[in-house]
């Protein structure tokens, strides 16, 4: 993967179905994220530049702030595009080298409340009955 743009690789997250959301002024947003959404757990990225990023594993219920995550069972910080890269080949839920380590969140895991509006939430790239899955 060469080095790519944030705007770049959000549009990649959006073509594998990740929804992504905008903090901040959309001119001058302050922080970018993604989520993709398993059954039991969400795949986390948060980017606060092209030289700050974070990416986690969290377990999902009902009630679940997944920009707030209690525990998680994988982190990763970096770059944007290597956090991006780290994030996109971790093991799938109850494949057998999938993370299942519960792990205390660094604090770059956390997008605080204030920091959350206003917010701009471009939804995952639908698939076309005739692509199927990526």
């Amino acid at each position: 993967m060469n080095h790519l743009s944030i705007d770049e690789l959000l549009e990649e997250l959006r073509r594998r179905r990740w929804v992504v959301y905008i903090f901040g002024p959309r001119e001058e947003p302050e922080v970018w994220a993604a989520v993709f959404q398993w059954d039991t757990c969400a795949d986390v990225l948060i980017l606060r530049g092209e030289e700050r990023a974070s990416a986690f594993r969290v377990t999902t219920v009902a009630d679940t702030d997944v920009f707030r995550p209690a525990l998680v069972s994988w982190q990763y910080h970096s770059t944007a595009d290597w956090t991006l890269r780290a994030v996109l080949t971790i093991p799938a839920p109850g494949e057998s080298a999938a993370p299942i380590q519960l792990l205390q969140p660094h604090p770059d895991c956390v997008i605080p409340m204030e920091a959350r509006r206003p917010v701009t939430i471009l939804p995952a790239i639908p698939v076309k009955a005739d692509q199927g899955d990526p």
